[in-house]
């Protein structure tokens, strides 16, 4: 058995929803559980109803949910005609359960809201898939995640409840095989012990992929992008980007530690747990190998280069001169716990400390402000964070020509260098 999911660009229109089918179609008599993210820029346009809602602004709400409401619907005149009745109904009892909400005043918090509105967008997407597969004689059974993946009540970051959770796959789903080789489901969404919805933060798609994956021992976990697989670069940062045909669950912990954009770090996990290869594949170009992610390490990576842009330097001077550690310090980290701001380079000297992070305006100014009772604070911004896996020489020189070196640390596979325009 296998687990796709297919994210938000893969089903963003009809031309691409007939892509996925003729991707199955290369399948047959294959089981496969299909993980559906909700179509792409969905996400962003239910949380602005959220935000219009969570103000007070209900026609406001109301009016963006409509505009939602009709693209979906439109999009099913296209998929669906046959069984268009019954789909447009399963549709409007989605819209139903926002729209319900949507009415009321909110009275909890934001996140609370967040997830019982932005649920609907795998929820839609996902039975229009299913209902357009079915029609196609692609044979389906559709299946709500919130019935499957229980969380706790921590909305927008919720945990799964593993025990529980595995129970409920392995009652619900594995009899579903038995009736029909495909099962579709919701990625980045679950429920609660009270029945609400919750969502699983970011790239929870993915993590959803790898949950399922773990429970139901698949041999393989498949992502299906709009690009090549894994490249070793941004390819607008690096033009001559190249595609990474094999990586191990460890460089890529390690890659999104520095800020590549590739596969978060807590999909990793359940399919490390159990040796099950992770392919990242093209679903364009879908003739290309793509990149595997396997427990294996490969040899002779090529150089790996990620960009932060936007950073701030700290420095964290001592007022007396004594040097910078013990009480001082251990402050200064409960600071940045309490801002919810995470370093992105460290280095120590006698008596200074200096700090890279995201410049996220507020966050600075408020651990400036705390920090100042401690330290001398001083700051500079407009900085870029490179960091390079796997480094030569010929790179370093090449990324950091024309460019002034305000920090750089160096370790045998890694290089990070904070720098300046010249």
């Amino acid at each position: 058995m296998k687990v796709f999911k297919f994210g938000g660009a893969s089903i963003n229109s009809f031309e691409r929803i007939q892509n996925l089918a003729t991707i199955l179609e290369e399948y047959k008599n294959e089981k496969i559980l299909i993980v559906i993210s909700a179509m792409g820029k969905m996400t962003n346009a239910l949380e602005k109803v959220t935000e219009a809602f969570y103000s007070g602004k209900k026609a406001d709400a109301l009016r963006l949910f409509e505009k939602i409401k009709q693209n979906h619907l439109t999009l099913l005149k296209y998929a669906v005609t046959q069984q268009w009745e019954a789909a447009t109904n399963d549709l409007l009892n989605f819209f139903t359960e926002v729209e319900w909400l949507l009415h009321d005043k909110p009275v909890k918090e934001y996140n609370y809201y967040y997830d019982q509105v932005v649920c609907a967008g795998e929820l839609l997407s996902s039975t229009i898939v299913s209902y357009f597969l079915n029609e196609e004689k692609i044979l389906n059974k559709w299946i709500d995640v919130r019935d499957l993946l229980r969380t706790d009540n921590t909305f927008r970051e919720a945990v799964i409840d593993w025990p529980v959770t595995r129970q409920k796959i392995e009652e619900k789903i594995l009899p579903l095989f038995r009736e029909t080789d495909l099962v579709i489901t919701q990625g980045f969404i679950g429920s609660s012990n009270e029945n609400e919805s919750t969502t699983l933060g970011r790239e929870g798609s993915d993590y959803t992929a790898a949950v399922f994956a773990n429970i139901l021992n698949a041999e393989s976990v498949t992502i299906w992008k709009d690009v090549e697989g894994v490249m070793n670069a941004d390819p607008k940062d690096l033009p001559g980007a190249v595609n990474i045909p094999e990586l191990s669950y460890k460089e890529v912990i390690e890659m999104a530690y520095y800020g590549a954009q590739v596969i978060h770090p807590k999909t990793i996990k359940p399919l490390q747990n159990k040796n099950i290869p992770l392919h990242v594949k093209s679903f364009i170009e879908r003739q290309l190998p793509g990149t595997v992610i396997t427990g294996k390490n490969p040899h002779h990576l090529p150089p790996i280069i990620v960009y932060k842009r936007n950073q701030v330097l700290m420095t964290f001077e001592s007022k007396d001169f004594s040097f910078v550690e013990g009480k001082p310090v251990n402050t200064l980290y409960e600071i940045l716990e309490d801002i919810k701001i995470k370093p992105n380079l460290t280095q120590n000297a006698a008596i200074s400390l200096y700090i890279c992070m995201d410049d996220v305006a507020e966050k600075i100014e408020k651990v400036a402000m705390e920090a100042s009772g401690i330290f001398d604070v001083q700051l500079e911004k407009n900085l870029t964070l490179l960091t390079i896996r796997h480094y030569t020489a010929e790179f370093i020189n090449k990324l950091t020509e024309n460019k002034t070196i305000v920090l750089q640390q160096k370790t045998a596979n890694t290089i990070q260098v904070l720098m300046r325009e010249i």
